[in-house]
């Protein structure tokens, strides 16, 4: 089964869509689409990429460019 993609990371929404997730390079939270950020008013089911620009890390605070995917 080489052939399949490795989704160990990925949520597949209903949609069939596949949402990576990223993780703070900073303190290392991850950022899962599939909880998403309630806390900041960012609803299950938001793609990192629809994040707002002024989105910020919930644990220390630093922007959304300073996270990477997660591609393991």
């Amino acid at each position: 089964m080489d052939y399949l993609p490795d989704l160990t990371n990925k949520l597949v929404t209903k949609w069939g869509v596949f949402m990576d997730k990223w993780k703070c390079t900073a303190c290392e939270y991850v950022y899962d689409p599939e909880k998403g950020d309630p806390e900041s008013g960012i609803e299950p089911g938001t793609p990192f990429e629809d994040l707002p620009d002024d989105w910020v890390c919930p644990l220390c605070g630093v922007p959304k460019s300073m996270f990477e995917k997660i591609t393991d």
